[in-house]
């Protein structure tokens, strides 16, 4: 069974020519201020132009207003939703409004957290499950963090899911096997500093996913 991969949080052609040439499914782009990763409405339409209809443009969002969903939307062509920190309802609203797919976060450090990913059925089309940050993080994923796996082995998913939270290219390969994710999702895997992208950890990240 093939595994997809997302690598989110780019802002330069190189991270973006890196992701499509190693063969990522879908591209992340951050708009959310706080955050290292976060990309002006400018870039993101920029880097996203030229880029093959057939990859996924996701873009990540905490609790989002309408008017930042609009420009983001529109300005980098998104394919995807990704939200963090936003309720069930509020998720039902802004996928009927954007028509567009919706990943919902899951927070996750122990196997109480999986619970609310039922919360999400009819509500969005795809549970991400991410490491839990620590209580009054600035951000609410990105951080290196990873939670044990093994919760969710026998887990009956109530969506398609995605495995994200300290991933990298020595471990993904082990968290394919513990998990059976079919999709994963890289950040600060993939850089030498909050925010900086390096091309040839995004190449040997897709190269493990490849292996596995």
């Amino acid at each position: 069974m093939r595994v997809s991969a997302k690598i989110c949080g780019l802002s330069t052609p190189d991270a973006v020519d890196a992701a499509l040439a190693g063969g990522a499914t879908h591209i992340g782009f951050v708009f959310f201020p706080p955050s290292p990763r976060n990309i002006a409405f400018d870039r993101a339409a920029a880097l996203t132009a030229a880029m093959p209809g057939e990859t996924g443009r996701v873009g990540v969002f905490v609790d989002p207003d309408d008017a930042l969903l609009d420009s983001a939307i529109d300005a980098a062509r998104l394919t995807a939703l990704q939200l963090h920190k936003t309720p069930p309802e509020r998720t039902v609203t802004i996928r009927a409004r954007a028509r567009l797919p919706v990943w919902a976060a899951v927070a996750v450090k122990t196997r109480a957290d999986l619970n609310s990913a039922a919360r999400f059925r009819g509500a969005a089309d795809r549970i991400l499950y991410d490491a839990k940050t620590p209580e009054g993080a600035a951000l609410p994923g990105g951080m290196g963090l990873r939670f044990d796996w093994r919760l969710l082995q026998g887990f009956p998913h109530p969506l398609p899911w995605a495995l994200s939270g300290g991933l990298d290219a020595e471990n993904v390969g082990e968290a394919i096997r513990t998990t059976g994710a079919t999709l994963v999702d890289v950040s600060s895997g993939v850089e030498t500093a909050p925010g900086v992208k390096d091309p040839a950890r995004i190449a040997a990240f897709l190269r493990a996913v490849a292996a596995s």
